[in-house]
């Protein structure tokens, strides 16, 4: 009798543990589509790496950490480097492609190549949509100048490891902060290397006396005169072919697609109170940076993670060096609360294209209206006519960016009408 309680309570117990993994399960997914999974807090985001009192080096965590729905943006992370007037950020290699944008401030730039190539490079933010970026291949040997002796510098990174999917910088100097690469060789490989006794080595390359606080130091004024000789100006002064530039009296946007790297950067900007109308990316992943200002975002997509046809609206307040990733066609619509200026990087962006919901031009509902028949597509599509809908359509003369605060009075008062259209049932929630 004994023997053939064993086996049920057995079976008991295993499906206790079943329904408790499939409770969890079910919990973090709840959990994770009641939480904000694309909006990334500047305060708790970002992992320094290293500080000192002539700037830092942080990483944003991983996108795929955040949430399984940016798993495909794992090969990527975002760096961003600040340094004060006169400063150096010494010799260095990554296991990663480096696709650099200049914000704030301006850079020289050397990347050592094989054979004894060196390239400089003078990158600059004079203008925020004529932005400098430089790419830097992996494992490619570089140090970074701010020559500037009043303004800060500031670089925003898309780095792409190629090893795994942690960034790891190696260092050539031996400082206060790190050690050299080259000391964790065993000593008879330095010696038959540079044909010298380990002592002079290590004198030379290693001592702690003379070694830098860090890996950004400061540097006078006649170096930075002598580097300059060299560089070659990467600063736009106007729009290159590349270049696809949108703007009116509210904001401006530039885009740029590097089509090695299949990546697009974009730099935006807006006036406090504009609207950039509801849009969305047909293949791009979006990651966006706030440089400047504040701004609220809401971005439209699947509820929860799964497949559905039901959907929810995904909502941040932005404010200086918070992250939001825009996946490809979500629809989302930006305003600025207070003037702001962005980074954008598009991951897979070949081929991409911007579509917008509203607006006078490169809307698609509207060109659904304009195409053959389109007009009674139109009105089986929504509640309204055809003529109804492009109508309604047409009464916006702006495009792109919008004043946000039209009809905001209209709006506060049937906001009592629109909060018990929200609980009707429908196969659509928003």
């Amino acid at each position: 009798m004994m023997r053939a309680r064993v086996p049920l309570l057995l079976l008991g117990i295993l499906f206790l543990a079943s329904l408790s993994a499939s409770f969890a399960t079910s919990l973090r997914e709840e959990e994770e589509s009641q939480d904000n999974p694309f909006y990334f807090n500047s305060d708790n985001s970002w992992n320094t790496l290293f500080k000192n009192q002539y700037g830092h080096i942080r990483v944003l965590q991983r996108f795929d950490q955040q949430s399984k729905r940016l798993q495909n943006l794992e090969d990527y992370r975002l760096v961003e480097f600040r340094s004060k007037p006169e400063t150096l950020l010494l010799p260095q290699q990554a296991d990663a492609e480096l696709l650099l944008v200049v914000r704030s401030g301006s850079a020289l730039l050397l990347l050592v190549k094989p054979d004894d190539r060196r390239e400089y490079f003078f990158l600059t933010s004079d203008n925020p949509i004529f932005f400098d970026h430089q790419k830097i291949p992996a494992g490619t040997i570089f140090y970074l100048v701010n020559p500037d002796p009043k303004e800060d510098l500031r670089i925003i990174q898309l780095a792409m490891p190629v090893n795994n999917l942690q960034i790891h910088d190696f260092f050539l100097s031996s400082t206060e902060a790190q050690q050299s690469y080259l000391q964790e060789f065993s000593k008879h490989i330095p010696e038959a290397s540079f044909n010298s006794k380990f002592e002079e080595i290590n004198r030379v390359l290693f001592a702690e006396e003379g070694q830098q606080e860090g890996v950004i130091v400061n540097i006078d004024s006649e170096q930075i005169e002598e580097l300059s000789k060299h560089a070659k100006s990467s600063s736009r002064k106007s729009l290159s072919k590349q270049d696809n530039t949108i703007g009116n009296e509210f904001g401006n946007l530039t885009e740029r697609t590097d089509n090695s790297l299949n990546v697009l950067i974009s730099s935006m900007e807006m006036k406090e109170g504009a609207l950039f109308v509801p849009h969305y990316y047909s293949k791009a992943i979006v990651i966006l940076v706030v440089n400047e200002g504040e701004a609220h975002v809401e971005l439209v997509g699947p509820k929860g993670n799964k497949e559905t046809l039901e959907f929810e609206s995904y909502r941040a307040e932005l404010s200086k060096d918070d992250v939001f990733v825009i996946p490809a066609a979500y629809p989302v619509a930006i305003k600025a609360t207070s003037n702001v200026n962005f980074t954008g990087f598009g991951i897979n962006a070949n081929n991409n294209n911007r579509n917008l919901l509203a607006g006078k031009t490169d809307n698609v509902i509207s060109s659904i209206g304009r195409a053959l028949d389109g007009k009674d597509v139109l009105g089986l599509t929504f509640s309204g006519s055809g003529e109804e809908v492009m109508k309604l359509i047409n009464k916006q003369s702006g495009s792109y960016f919008v004043d946000g605060h039209h009809h905001q009075q209209e709006q506060q008062k049937g906001s009592h009408q629109q909060e018990q259209q929200k609980g009707r049932k429908g196969a659509f929630v928003y």
